[in-house]
């Protein structure tokens, strides 16, 4: 994401799923199609945080460079410069995982 700054609005977190490594069982390789979407992520960015009806703005729990789980199907897929990422809200993700997030890049 070098050339493009992407900065999600509101309550919004922009994710790149991390990828297992290919999994072979009983000596066969499982090819792209037949794998599921890993529905563990990367966090790349996130919004200011939701607006209460008040006016006040709060913040969210999730930070850059955290390693979070969402649901299967949460989120809208998107492409920027041939990668591709997840825009999700807060609410989406299940959980934060502990300890150092794996780079998501190669």
């Amino acid at each position: 994401m070098a050339g493009v700054q992407v900065t999600p609005l509101h309550d919004r977190v922009l994710v790149k799923r991390i990828e297992e490594k290919e999994t072979v069982r009983g000596g066969i390789i499982i090819p792209d199609t037949a794998k599921e979407k890993p529905q563990e992520g990367e966090v790349i960015a996130v919004g200011a945080g939701k607006m209460t009806d008040k006016g006040n703005r709060i913040p969210l729990d999730v930070a850059a460079g955290d390693r979070v789980l969402f649901g299967k199907y949460s989120g809208s897929e998107i492409k920027i410069e041939d990668e591709e990422y997840l825009i999700l809200r807060e609410e989406e993700i299940l959980a934060k995982i502990g300890g150092a997030a794996k780079a998501a890049t190669k």
